[in-house]
């Protein structure tokens, strides 16, 4: 009996997720409850970001604003697409990669901002002349502890930035690609055969992210205890955790409702729920990071101490061996 109603039930869902009109129209007064309430947070988490860019407009200095204004806005941009996607079923897939667009620009900012949070290019190289960068570090190479030590120069410097530069480019680049194969009908999220579009583009994004997200975890590793007055650990587990709930949780949701885990339930299928319920709990979820972010950045920016000359304690640089 119970197979027979779950099939019958799968057979009344449609394919295609509803129309806006329709889940407003089938509210119960549970559903309106929490869809004005998430509504509220997504709300409050950009009247927060607008009222934390004027902050940052007035009070930090010019080479900062950009980057921390951007850092800022993964949690509040995230919640803003998760929303309009919770009340547009339909337009999941292009809130989704409008989000996933702003947060692989946002890795490249960070790395900018561990940057300028120094002083700039010109005062890293100089604090970090006489050091090493040790790149076995997560996500590529943190098994790989016989790799060598590599000097801090321009050209280093340079790598690591366009490591993440060129996810923020290219995501874009296949985001824009990915929307105009789905006009052709070759682009689903739903078919996961070896000639779907989804299965040649998604693992390339893949490896794109990994390698933009080494050079982050480069610099950073190498620089928290330079810059541990300024936060800048809590800050990065903010950045990492908003990467894992909007990219890994999401990933597995969309797992579960792909295999049918997550039942389907009128008008929704079981794809168009399990997306439903992503993006409930990434409003949630952004809402608390984008006040605990508020608070990590709301400070006074000083420029950081300068290094003294034997404490390679400050940087935790691995320093240049001399030859006598």
């Amino acid at each position: 009996m119970n197979n027979g109603s779950n099939r019958s039930t799968e057979q009344s869902c449609p394919a295609q997720p509803p129309l806006a009109m329709d889940i407003i129209l089938q509210l119960d007064t549970f559903g309106i409850i929490l869809y004005s309430l998430l509504t509220f947070m997504a709300a409050v988490s950009m009247l927060v970001f607008i009222e934390e860019c004027i902050y940052i407009y007035r009070k930090v200095p010019n080479n900062k604003k950009s980057v921390i204004i951007w850092v800022n806005g993964a949690a509040p941009v995230i919640g803003a697409m998760s929303c309009l996607g919770m009340w547009i079923p339909r337009s999941t897939m292009f809130t989704d990669m409008t989000s996933n667009c702003y947060f692989a620009i946002v890795v490249f900012k960070f790395l900018i901002l561990m940057l300028e949070e120094v002083g700039g290019d010109e005062v890293f190289l100089k604090r970090a002349g006489k050091h090493q960068l040790k790149i076995s570090t997560g996500p590529c190479c943190c098994c790989c502890l016989c790799l060598p030590h590599v000097a801090i120069t321009r050209r280093s410097l340079f790598l690591l930035k366009l490591g993440s530069f060129q996810f923020a480019l290219l995501k874009i680049v296949f985001t824009i690609l990915s929307i105009v194969l789905s006009t052709n009908g070759n682009f689903d999220l739903n078919d996961l055969t070896i000639s779907g579009a989804v299965m040649w583009i998604n693992p390339i994004v893949g490896i794109l992210t990994i390698i933009a997200l080494w050079p982050v975890a480069i610099l950073f590793m190498h620089l928290k205890v330079a810059l541990r007055t300024l936060k800048i650990v809590p800050k990065y587990a903010m950045y990492q955790l908003v990467l894992i709930l909007s990219q890994l949780q999401t990933a597995i949701i969309n797992i579960l409702a792909l295999n049918r885990i997550i039942p389907c339930s009128p008008p929704f299928s079981s794809t168009a729920r399990g997306y439903m319920i992503n993006q409930q709990v990434l409003i949630l979820e952004m809402f608390i990071i984008t006040l605990i972010t508020r608070m990590l950045y709301r400070r006074q920016y000083d420029p950081l101490p300068e290094e003294e000359p034997d404490d390679n304690e400050n940087t935790k640089m691995v320093a240049i061996p001399y030859s006598a």
